[in-house]
């Protein structure tokens, strides 16, 4: 008695092949899943390292423009009553007013580049990763299926 090629019930290869490929989409399956955590993960991880950053930045910003602004108002009376030996006081004051306003000019354009420069705090690298994961999903999948 042979059996039929083209039976797929009666066939022991065939069932043997329909098992393994179970085996594969749960293992794909359950592969997708920790990957999925573990980008999360990644991305979690990214953005709390970002922000750890952007607020160490920012209170380092902070203390160094209060001290700062005490050490200009000095350095500004120490300017004007330097040029006041040499002009009336009102022209002193007013000569270094317009120096403070050229030179806070070029800071706020220079500032307002690195600003830009480093936004949006986003988790780029794992954004990417992510992207490539499921490109190697999709062909696996689609090999597993021309397969």
């Amino acid at each position: 008695m042979e059996r039929s090629v083209g039976s797929s019930t009666t066939d022991p290869n065939h069932r043997a092949d329909e098992q393994s490929i179970s085996e594969l989409v749960k293992q794909l399956s359950e592969q997708t899943q920790t990957l999925a955590r573990k980008e999360v993960e990644l991305a979690k991880a990214e953005v709390t390292e970002k922000g750890k950053r952007l607020g160490i930045g920012a209170g380092a910003f902070g203390a160094a423009g209060v001290l700062g602004l005490f050490a200009f108002g000095a350095l500004t009376a120490t300017l004007i009553l330097a040029l006041a030996t040499a002009m009336d006081a009102w022209l002193a004051a007013l000569i270094v007013t317009v120096v403070y306003g050229v030179i806070g000019a070029v800071l706020a354009i220079t500032g307002k580049k690195q600003v830009e420069a480093g936004s949006p705090p986003v988790p780029e690298r794992a954004i990417e990763s992510t992207k490539q994961d499921v490109e190697t999903a999709k062909t696996s999948v689609k090999e597993a299926r021309d397969g």
